[in-house]
């Protein structure tokens, strides 16, 4: 573990406002491919009682590269249904980065399935791969608006993106 990130990580045990001044220069301190796991590390290391606010300001203040290590880092933090909101405003951005980010595991679990569908369409239309975003859960409703958009893109001659051809194979 590197001094700075060990120095980070008592910081925040002591303060965990510190965490506001740390988290942004992650990048600086540690180097960019490592920068998605040292912001995890030390939102994983936030006391409970500090947890939600800290994550959501963290997300409101962050630049992209910020807010997609927050998005990243909810399913493994206790942080219940407070994460929607970022996860919800992350999908109403055009940054296809984040609406990526923002359709991981968490959002698997806790979006509610009209929203969740409505949220792969979205990527699905945005050109994100559906292999981006790790898993999908697709039921009949969702594979009926896939099935519609590629009936769509189909009669005005377009092509189907691969990935909803191969959702639409599986139909039953």
């Amino acid at each position: 573990m590197s001094d700075w990130k060990s120095e980070a990580l008592r910081r925040i045990a002591a303060d965990p406002a510190a965490i506001r001044e740390l988290f942004p220069v992650v990048r600086r301190r540690c180097g960019a491919g490592a920068a998605a796991d040292v912001r995890a590390e030390l939102l994983a290391a936030l006391p409970a009682t500090a947890l939600a606010e800290e994550v959501a300001g963290l997300y409101r203040y962050g630049d992209p590269a910020e807010k997609r290590a927050v998005l990243a880092a909810l399913s493994a933090l206790p942080v219940g249904d407070a994460g929607l909101p970022l996860v919800r405003e992350a999908l109403r951005t055009n940054d296809t980065t984040l609406v990526a980010a923002a359709l991981g595991p968490y959002a698997l679990a806790r979006l509610d399935p009209a929203a969740y569908r409505q949220a792969v369409l979205k990527c699905v239309f945005m050109g994100i791969p559906l292999a981006e975003i790790g898993t999908v859960r697709v039921d009949g409703e969702l594979r009926g608006m896939l099935r519609s958009f590629a009936d769509e893109r189909s009669a005005a001659g377009r092509p189907v993106p691969a990935d909803v051809v191969t959702i639409l194979a599986g139909e039953a």
